[in-house]
């Protein structure tokens, strides 16, 4: 590996010894793509040379766990979660243009309905509604005195 090695600030020194103390560095995430390949980093030197090691590094994918721990906030813009986050909100922004010009050529628009997001649905199978208009002060004071009486007798 005559090349110089250079991935991030500190690793810039040419070979293996500059690629080995970066995978010393980040064991874990670098094993943790490798592992998607089949290899681990007992293979490195073995069935995995150490040019393919360092072609595997020089060319990770951003959403890589390598990626990740280097540049967390960047890696994260990778992910297809982040692009359907994104395609979801257009798909929203698209919905209420339409009904707006629907609204321009006299029709009554309905509101459009969200595009569905998964996360969203799991955050709402927790609350749960009761009742439909507020309660008076006076009256939630009378029912959390009658509460408490209950409890404590």
């Amino acid at each position: 590996m005559g090349e110089v090695f250079k991935i991030c600030n500190g690793y810039h020194a040419g070979g293996i010894i500059s690629l080995a103390r970066f995978v010393k560095d980040h064991s874990k995430a670098v094993e943790a793509d490798l592992m998607r390949y089949g290899y681990t980093l007992d293979d490195v030197g073995r069935s995995l040379p150490w040019r393919a090691l360092g072609s595997f590094i020089k060319n990770i994918q951003p959403d890589s766990a390598l990626a990740y721990e280097l540049d967390p906030k960047m890696s994260q813009w990778a992910t297809a979660r982040q692009t359907n986050i994104i395609l979801a909100d257009i798909f929203d922004m698209l919905a209420i243009i339409n009904a707006n010009l629907m609204a321009l050529g006299g029709k009554k628009p309905k509101k459009p309905a969200e595009y569905p997001r998964p996360w969203r649905e799991d955050e709402n199978k927790e609350i749960r509604h009761f009742g439909k208009d507020p309660l008076p002060i006076a009256e939630l004071d009378e029912w959390l005195e009658r509460k408490r009486l209950e409890k404590h007798g």
